[in-house]
């Protein structure tokens, strides 16, 4: 089971609680007194994506509350206050009988950003993203980031990820982030039709299949998107900086 929390903040942040065989397990607390509202059982721990306080904020009183853990990356040392376990690259953690977290050590948006691999039965299942990848969209890279480290964890870790596997983003920018797309490549249908139905229901759940259809961050070689941006296109990765570049002014 996995709970989505939208946060209905200005921010747009999306807290989850994933079920394990003992209790729970919350990503990235914007709102201590949601997730307690919406926990179905037990709060075995709080894991963190990344040292930003809007998916950190909850920490302290979900501790407090209910006794939990906070988990975090290891480069969050110093950067995130009572941190009792700390994660690295491929480390694996067991939520009781065959379903697991891998972790993953996503750089870019900051240098201790963690996304975490959820498989069940050894089939990949879904990634929570935090601020590295969005619906339709990347994270920026303005507070303690890098778009080259992006870019390399971008297409390194997500480009050739499998088709099925959910996307479940720290933030709800699914609908600016269409526009994104549209704006640099107006002829994509299946941007065009995600924009309908996110006109009707805003809070939908994309797979690794249609971002790749619909994000220009893993479009880089699409001629439409390259020929309507400025400056030094002469490879992907200067393709993504490009687009990076755009959508901070955007």
């Amino acid at each position: 089971m996995v709970i989505q929390l939208y946060t209905h903040s200005s921010l747009r942040n999306f807290t989850y609680l994933v079920e394990g065989s003992d209790g729970f397990y919350c990503i990235d607390p914007f709102d201590a007194a949601q997730v307690l509202e919406n926990l179905p059982g037990k709060l075995l721990a709080v894991i963190n994506t990344h040292e930003h306080w809007d998916h950190t904020q909850g920490n302290s009183e979900l501790v407090s509350e209910t006794g939990c853990e906070v988990w975090a990356h290891e480069n969050a040392k110093g950067k995130i206050k009572a941190v009792d376990r700390f994660l690295s690259k491929g480390e694996v953690i067991s939520l009781g009988g065959s379903k697991q977290f891998i972790v993953m050590d996503t750089p870019g948006h900051t240098h201790a950003h963690l996304c975490l691999l959820l498989v069940e039965d050894k089939k990949k299942l879904a990634v929570f993203t935090g601020d590295t990848l969005f619906n339709a969209g990347v994270g920026n890279c303005h507070n303690g980031g890098d778009p080259e480290v992006l870019y390399k964890t971008i297409s390194e870790q997500f480009q050739e990820m499998d088709d099925e596997i959910l996307v479940y983003p720290g933030h709800e920018y699914l609908g600016n982030n269409l526009k994104f797309t549209l704006n640099l490549e107006p002829t994509n249908q299946k941007a065009i039709d995600l924009t309908q139905k996110y006109e009707e229901d805003n809070l939908l759940v994309t797979n690794m299949k249609t971002e790749r259809e619909i994000n220009t961050f893993l479009r880089l070689e699409n001629s439409e998107i390259i020929n309507n941006l400025k400056g030094n296109t002469d490879n992907n990765k200067q393709v993504f900086l490009r687009l990076r570049e755009l959508r901070n002014k955007w």
